[in-house]
Parts: C-alpha cells; sequence; structure tokens
C-alpha cells in the first residue's frame, strides 16, 4: 500500500506519518528522499516510481509531500491524504521551527503558499487540530485489508 501524505508546512504531515508508520509497519519516504536509491536525479526519480508502483500492492510505503511537483510520483491506486491546518497555526509552527520568531519574508511565502494544495484529488481529508490522528491511522490501516 502506498499513502501518499501532502500538505503545506507544518500542517502535521510528518506526525500522521510517524503514527502511521507504528501502526501499519510502513517505511517513510520525505521530499526528495528518493535521491538516495540512484546517483543521479531522473534515474532516481525512475526507481522511486517503479518502488512506489510494485508497493500498491505490496509493501506499506508512505511518502510524505510538501511540494506540488512530486505529487506525480503517486502511482494509481495510492491512499492520497491531504493534511491542511490554518494559516494562524501554520505561523505558529513554523515560528517554532525558527526560535520564535517568523521573519517578514517567510510569513509573507507562507501566506502565498496558503491553500496550494486544497484542490488536489484526495481520498482522507485531515484538518490539522480538528481532525484525530488516531482516527485517520484506524481508516487507512482498515484501508489495508
Amino acid at each position: 500500500m502506498v499513502i501518499g501524505i501532502f500538505g503545506e508546512s507544518c500542517t502535521g504531515k510528518s506526525t500522521l506519518a510517524d503514527k502511521l508508520k507504528e501502526s501499519i509497519n510502513a517505511q517513510v519516504y520525505t521530499g526528495r528522499d528518493y535521491l538516495r536509491l540512484e546517483k543521479n536525479e531522473a534515474a532516481a526519480k525512475r526507481s522511486f516510481q517503479a518502488k512506489l508502483r510494485e508497493a500498491v500492492s505490496g509493501e506499506n510505503i508512505i511518502y510524505v509531500i510538501s511540494e506540488k511537483e512530486h505529487l506525480p510520483l503517486l502511482p494509481h491506486g495510492s491512499i492520497r491524504v491531504l493534511v491542511t491546518a490554518d494559516l494562524d497555526m501554520i505561523k505558529k509552527r513554523f515560528a517554532g521551527r525558527m526560535q520564535g520568531s517568523l521573519p517578514a519574508p517567510v510569513a509573507a511565502m507562507l501566506e502565498r503558499k496558503h491553500g496550494c494544495f486544497d484542490k488536489e484529488p484526495h481520498d482522507i481529508h485531515i484538518i490539522s487540530g480538528r481532525t484525530s490522528v488516531d482516527d485517520v491511522c484506524r481508516k487507512i490501516a482498515a484501508m489495508d485489508n
């Protein structure tokens, strides 16, 4: 089973992936982790896509995506999980990553990107802070059976 967890930065994708990894015994890839598979990017991308296609009906792989350019790597048959959060929550979490300060250019970038994944096709939509991660993990685990 392949689970694509996608959304903006600081929405809770990694938290969900970590929790889900425990419940379904999955391997997790994030962003450009696939570059470890080959020496050049094009070959690595091809190898990763082949690995994901095989995993649709085999091993469990979770792919955490925060850049829209990586969505096409998800093969047909993947479970697509959109994770969103309110802009204020995203800014607060991002500021935490930056020792409590959110520079104006970073805040502006977050504002520009906010909602960029909202219209992407998905099977499950999680709103961070409102949707139970445990409930989503149970739902996805049930899809594996």
